[in-house]
């Protein structure tokens, strides 16, 4: 089975700046670390591997300094990785994130599943993994937390919801994005990790995919950011009510109807 992960390099920090001409998240000078709900998709790709077999191959778009993702991608047991990266692609949103990553998975070929992290934690849009599937037209199953069956061209899993999960059958080639209870991710070991730095990663720039270069880069996004701010301080005011049940309950609800709770 080829399976491709999609991972993202983002911030490292919460203290991100924005640009006030673009509205866009300011990278350079910040750490960057692959994006922790990646570490998800990776681990159970690996696992899929070494319960059907094949290969796993990570893929990223972004400056060549995620190469350093990809490697520690690789370092985790993936076995190819790749990197788009050029200045066409800089500025994309997530519809055209996703159609580059989605031509560039054409690219790679014969890929039977692609997995994602839920999201990515500098965006939170969780709109990347079903927009690749989209353009791919494949079956698709968000926030998957358990692979049950595999095999004979289907893949089944559970997909969480508020009240529990529901159990789906979707055909390969398929797409999943993955939460956190779906594994704990491996620690990688000294000796793969020295090997992940000496191998090299490609890079792909939007000709070697074939895309389109006025579906790439802010020019081609759809989405426009009208303003940003950081959100409002909450209240972190606290009361302690004591007494007998029926008055501590008669005294919370009159704070609460106080404060406009209720």
């Amino acid at each position: 089975m080829k399976i491709v992960v999609c991972v993202k390099q983002v911030p490292a920090t919460t203290d991100a700046k924005i640009d006030p001409e673009t509205k866009r998240i300011i990278r350079e000078g910040t750490k960057a670390v692959l994006n922790p709900f990646d570490l998800y998709a990776l681990e159970e790709a690996i696992r899929i591997r070494e319960w059907v077999g094949g290969e796993v191959i990570a893929l990223s778009m972004g400056p060549e300094s995620a190469k350093n993702v990809l490697t520690e991608a690789l370092s985790m047991g993936a076995d190819r990785a790749f990197l788009l990266c050029g200045r066409e692609f800089a500025g994309s949103d997530t519809w055209a994130t996703s159609y580059a990553l989605a031509k560039a998975i054409e690219t790679v070929g014969g890929v039977d599943l692609i997995l994602c992290g839920k999201q990515a934690i500098d965006g939170d849009t969780a709109q990347v993994g079903p927009g690749i599937a989209a353009k791919l037209n494949i079956m698709q199953a968000a926030n998957v937390m358990q692979v049950d069956e595999i095999g004979n061209g289907t893949l089944t899993v559970r997909r969480m919801n508020e009240r529990g999960y529901d159990i789906v059958r979707l055909q390969t080639p398929a797409l999943i994005t993955v939460v956190k209870d779906i594994n704990v991710p491996r620690i990688p070991t000294l000796r793969r990790a020295r090997e992940a730095r000496r191998i090299e990663i490609p890079l792909w720039t939007y000709k070697d995919i074939g895309a389109d270069p006025d579906k790439i880069g802010l020019a081609a996004s759809p989405t426009r950011v009208v303003r940003t701010e950081p959100p409002a301080i909450r209240n972190t005011d606290t009361l302690t009510i004591s007494g007998a049940p029926a008055d501590a309950a008669k005294l919370l609800v009159g704070e609460m109807l106080a404060r406009g709770l209720l």
